[in-house]
């Protein structure tokens, strides 16, 4: 079996697949089951490092925010090194510093006429329009985790399951407090569709779970998927609340603020914190014990599905496993809950 084979196989075992497109297929609805595996990768039939035969070479350009986070250095890490698997990409990675200056980035690459766009954007509402317009161009737009606000900015989308999340650490941490304690949740950047999912999964299955109110979120504040945000926010919040009990924070690299606040304030063994994401030092943390007690899987090697997704839809082609051969036009990598009990399993999967 070919690596780019046996990555798909990883891929499709663990993922949830909506409405397929771009082979000329009717809309449908896919559900696979998950198999606790990681997105990894498509696979056109063709030998490893070609085109299947079709002796096309097709151009994708990707635009990413800033590599300056864990996740999304490991993000941009993954989708160069799936591209390099290929002998048949020419591939550009970007980076943008915010929104507009992502948007006038596209608008270049839109008259440079690439064969596939995959974009991660700042903000999915602020850069739909300017995917509609690559694919008004002609150019089909792969997007990435945060989500754009149009079914027709993009042909094909491939997220992580951010409700789930919400729900997962909802599940937890209700569990852990046995229904009754007092939690913090430091919130991504506040507006995106990754952000409001994941705080209305944990709000939603909160109710559930602990229907008679017993758990109370007493703060809640975006730190912006920033380590140093986490920081202060988190300074400030332990200077106007006395009690605490579990912290949910919305992102591993971002926790690690969190978690040198309540350490600088000596307040470690009165709470736990929960982090998203998957990162090296969270998993060691864990295997510790005590603070970190958990993580929720989101990995960024969904990059290098979106490369080979956009490989796909520029041959014209499609994943073999799916009859007919067809690209996704939307697939949602399954959460995974990540403890002490069972981090060694998933540590594979963990990034720097």
């Amino acid at each position: 079996m070919s690596l780019k084979r046996l990555m798909l196989a990883i891929a499709v075992a663990g993922l949830v697949v909506f409405g397929v497109s771009a082979c000329g297929g009717d809309t449908e609805t896919v559900t696979v089951e998950s198999g606790g595996g990681t997105a990894g990768a498509g696979d056109s039939g063709g030998a490893d490092g070609d085109s299947g035969g079709s002796g096309k070479t097709v151009r994708i350009v990707a635009s990413v925010p800033p590599t300056d986070h864990g996740w999304l250095g490991a993000i941009s890490k993954d989708a160069q090194a799936q591209a390099d698997e290929y002998d048949d990409i020419d591939f550009k990675l970007l980076e943008a510093a915010d929104a507009d200056s992502q948007a006038q980035q596209i608008e270049q690459v839109i008259s440079e006429k690439p064969d596939v766009l995959v974009v991660l954007p700042q903000d999915g509402e602020a850069l739909t329009p300017v995917a509609q317009k690559a694919e008004a161009a002609g150019i089909p737009v792969v997007n990435i985790d945060r989500l754009f606000t149009q079914p027709d900015a993009a042909t094909a989308t491939i997220l992580g399951d951010n409700y789930q999340i919400g729900v997962l650490a909802a599940d937890y941490i209700g569990e852990e407090l046995k229904c009754k304690g007092k939690v913090v949740e430091i919130q991504g950047l506040a507006g995106i569709s990754v952000t409001d999912e994941r705080t209305k999964g944990f709000e939603e299955e909160l109710k559930k779970v602990c229907p008679d109110g017993g758990v109370e979120v007493v703060a809640q504040q975006p730190g912006d998927f920033n380590p140093d945000k986490g920081l202060t926010v988190m300074e400030n919040i332990l200077q106007s609340e006395n009690e605490i009990d579990a912290v949910y924070t919305h992102d591993d690299d971002m926790a690690q603020g969190v978690v040198q606040a309540i350490r600088n304030a000596d307040r470690d063994d009165e709470m736990f914190l929960t982090g998203v994401g998957g990162s090296q030092a969270a998993m060691d943390q864990i295997k510790e014990g005590g603070l970190y007690r958990a993580t929720f899987l989101y990995n960024p090697n969904m990059a290098a599905s979106a490369v080979n997704m956009a490989r796909l839809i520029g041959l014209d082609e499609g994943f073999d496993e799916l009859v007919p051969p067809e690209v996704p036009r939307q697939v949602i990598v399954p959460a995974a809950v990540v403890t002490k009990e069972n981090v060694a399993e998933y540590e594979e999967y963990a990034f720097d």
